[in-house]
């Protein structure tokens, strides 16, 4: 290593493992010790909890895993039956990309996920991350995983000045330069369990750290200083109506375009989100049948933050030109309905 990062790789990576032996996260997708790992967990888990937590994720894997215990299982479904089950994990073209992933698997190798990582990068929606981490893990290949918890790892480690995003090469240099040969996939997750428990974003639990005594962050003595980001700018605000029409007990839902946001999910009807208030411009009954909720359903997107009002009508005749589904109202959670849509249910069932 030069003399700026001359930490000495194989005892970090010792120190790692032989913490990461005792104290390992108990997770559901992941294989006990002297279990052979399956790719298909290992890839449904690592895709479920891109941009979502291990809370959140937990019980939902447990579900999918028991309604689709196998690759060729979940190619089977029923794109509507997907989109449904993934609800309120958010970004939803994962969702469209599990399932063409899974399709391909089946179509293109027999069934068996590659242990190639270039040939898993070659599977729609996986990306350079989710490669690595399935080639480490699941098949002990050795690959360069790095998640938001290892690039706060290595940035303290070494204590990397250089804000993100410009950063990341330094860090997959330096985390090429960790990564053993023997044990890689073991690595990979003691990287990201040291990021999630002791390595935490505020107030990292140095004195329990297997890694404290080569911390460059650490003897500097602020590790929280790490990683540097530069600050965010605001996100644009869109506004927008969605609609509750009601009629004998059932709302009016329909399904949005394969393609774009929320994509292929049921919803209720909704005009185009935009940069001021629209009002009913877009509604789909004349305006004078629509009473506004109080409130607003509010929901931060990747790139947007959205405020939702919602419009409720009670249907009749003129109601049954709109494309839709009925879908009884006592059952509503069952419908699957994105995160932002069932904020705004609630304020038509108050």
């Amino acid at each position: 290593m030069d003399a700026k990062h001359d930490h000495d790789s194989s005892a970090i990576a010792s120190a790692l493992l032989a913490w990461y032996d005792r104290h390992a996260r108990d997770l559901p997708w992941r294989a006990r010790a002297g279990e052979t790992p399956d790719p298909y967990r290992v890839w449904l888990s690592e895709v479920m909890l891109q941009q979502t937590t291990v809370a959140t994720v937990r019980p939902r894997f447990a579900e999918f895993v028991a309604r689709w215990p196998t690759v060729a299982a979940l190619a089977a479904a029923a794109d509507a039956d997907l989109m449904a089950a993934w609800a309120g994990l958010g970004y939803y073209a994962r969702a469209r990309n599990l399932l063409a992933c899974a399709r391909a698997v089946v179509a293109d190798h027999g069934g068996a996920f590659p242990a190639d990582e270039a040939l898993l990068r070659g599977l729609p929606g996986v990306g350079d991350y989710t490669a690595a981490a399935v080639a480490a893990i699941a098949f002990g290949q050795r690959a360069v995983v790095i998640d938001g918890n290892v690039e706060r790892v290595v940035t303290r480690l070494f204590a990397l000045a250089d804000p993100l995003p410009g950063a990341k090469p330094a860090i997959r240099a330096l985390t090429d330069r960790l990564t053993p040969t023997e044990r890689a996939g073991d690595f990979a997750q003691a990287m990201m369990d040291l990021g999630a428990s002791l390595c935490s974003p505020r107030s990292p639990a140095c004195a329990l750290c297997p890694l404290a005594a080569m911390c460059t962050a650490r003897k500097q003595g602020d590790p929280q200083a790490y990683p540097v980001k530069v600050a965010k700018k605001a996100k644009p605000q869109r506004y927008g109506t969605a609609y509750w029409i009601e009629r004998d007990g059932a709302v009016l839902l329909v399904r949005r375009p394969p393609k774009g946001l929320l994509g292929g999910m049921r919803a209720l009807p909704t005009g185009l989100w935009v940069d001021a208030p629209p009002g009913l411009t877009d509604a789909p009954l004349p305006a004078e049948v629509w009473r506004i909720a109080h409130g607003a359903a509010i929901h931060v997107f990747t790139h947007f933050r959205l405020e939702l009002v919602l419009a409720v009508a009670r249907g009749d005749g003129q109601a049954s030109a709109v494309q839709g589904e009925w879908w009884p109202i006592a059952d509503l959670e069952s419908a699957g309905l994105p995160t932002v849509f069932a904020k705004a249910a609630r304020l038509g069932r108050v």
